[in-house]
């Protein structure tokens, strides 16, 4: 197992009518900026019931913050922030809006320019101070609600940002707020996690069993739910499991000491840029051609995928790993997401300008070990065909 710190303040609130313990959870002297989305939470009553729970205290409001939250859009969170003085943030949403507050509250601490929080990478942001967060959790996906990271898009490109000052506080996750989730949320959701997980567990073997093990249960826990969930929203059991899923796939328990890939989701970070395609489903997309072009490297983790996920026994190893990448590929299909890149209108003709918004970004030595060029990523997006 490789070295490691692991830390993790988040308290997480879970399960029915926690809405009404915000009065405790947030100071009593606080001025609160409730971030949202595009307006289901106003919808369906979550934004009067979080109003209601904050009580007395000075509440300011804003909303519209997009799927792969703007730089542009998040800057005028941040005059409010600085004109109304606030001092305590409450994300109300799912992981856009869970990112997008935590780069407000960096920006409305950082001294210098806010674009240049954009260019550090998985390298922390220089910022000093911070003020606290909160979260309330209605779609299951990126883990934000519990990890100190985040996403964000500008000019084209998808940028992470990470400090340390952006765990939240606290997080409530109630998944009774999540049953209004179209079918495609819930299925990007289920894949988010899934790709999440196999990209810490997936890579090569250090002997991290814990690890390795409370991955596997992960990855099972999501295969028995994750139709059931789509088909039966209001199934609590079922919901509830996807919810603690996708927390505990991006908090750093099961990364700590293991190498991580990540390669999967930088390619996927371009498809949505370039070409609007959600999240989730370019995980969906790109996660079995990743493990058809590069087999070899991760051959010892596949057949362990195959057999402990899966349950594949029999076979040359070749076949076992032939079986596991199709059982994956069909788990991500009866999802209802259709995985290749020409059923959603791109051809290999688009493939050099991926390429070239990789090269821009820097994502030229991707995977666990540094080996996927843009040569070798090119192969991916020509398997994802």
């Amino acid at each position: 197992m490789l070295n490691f710190d692991f830390y993790n303040p988040t308290h997480i609130v879970f399960g029915k009518d926690r809405l009404n313990e915000l009065d405790e959870l947030v100071p009593k002297d606080a001025r609160v900026l409730i971030t949202y989305g595009g307006g289901s939470v106003k919808k369906f009553g979550t934004l009067e019931k979080v109003s209601q729970a904050l009580g007395n205290r000075p509440i300011f409001e804003f909303g519209d913050i997009e799927p792969n939250p703007k730089f542009n859009t998040l800057m005028k969170a941040v005059d409010i922030v600085k004109k109304e003085n606030i001092d305590f943030l409450l994300a109300v949403g799912g992981g856009s809006v869970m990112d997008g507050t935590k780069f407000i509250n960096l920006a409305s601490n950082y001294e210098g320019d806010a674009k240049d929080l954009l260019t550090h990478g998985f390298n922390p942001v220089p910022v000093k101070k911070a003020f606290p967060i909160g979260t309330v959790v209605t779609l299951p996906a990126t883990g934000s609600e519990m990890n100190n990271g985040g996403v964000i898009s500008y000019e084209g490109g998808k940028f992470p940002i990470f400090s340390p000052l952006s765990f939240p506080k606290f997080s409530i996750l109630d998944p009774e707020l999540t049953y209004t989730l179209p079918s495609k949320q819930v299925a990007n959701g289920v894949v988010d996690t899934f790709i999440h997980t196999v990209e810490q567990y997936v890579t090569y073997s250090v002997d991290a069993r814990f690890q390795d093990r409370t991955s596997e249960g992960i990855l099972q826990t999501l295969v028995e739910i994750g139709k059931t969930t789509i088909d039966n929203p209001e199934d609590y059991n079922a919901r509830a499991n996807l919810v603690w899923c996708a927390t505990m796939a991006l908090n750093g328990l099961i990364g700590a000491g293991v190498p991580q890939d990540w390669e999967t989701h930088m390619i996927g970070h371009e498809l949505t840029a370039m070409f609007g395609l959600d999240h989730g489903l370019t995980l969906a997309i790109l996660q079995p051609a990743v493990w058809k072009v590069r087999r070899e490297q991760k051959k010892a983790k596949l057949i362990q995928y195959a057999q402990r996920v899966w349950g594949i026994a029999d076979g040359s190893d070749e076949k076992i790993i032939d079986q596991a990448i199709d059982r994956t590929e069909t788990f991500f299909q009866s999802l209802g997401l259709k995985t290749r890149l020409t059923d959603h209108g791109i051809d290999e003709t688009k493939i050099p300008d991926i390429i070239r918004a990789l090269e821009k970004h820097g994502m030229t030595a991707l995977s666990e070990t540094g080996d996927v060029t843009l040569e070798v990523s090119a192969q991916i997006l020509k398997e994802a065909l």
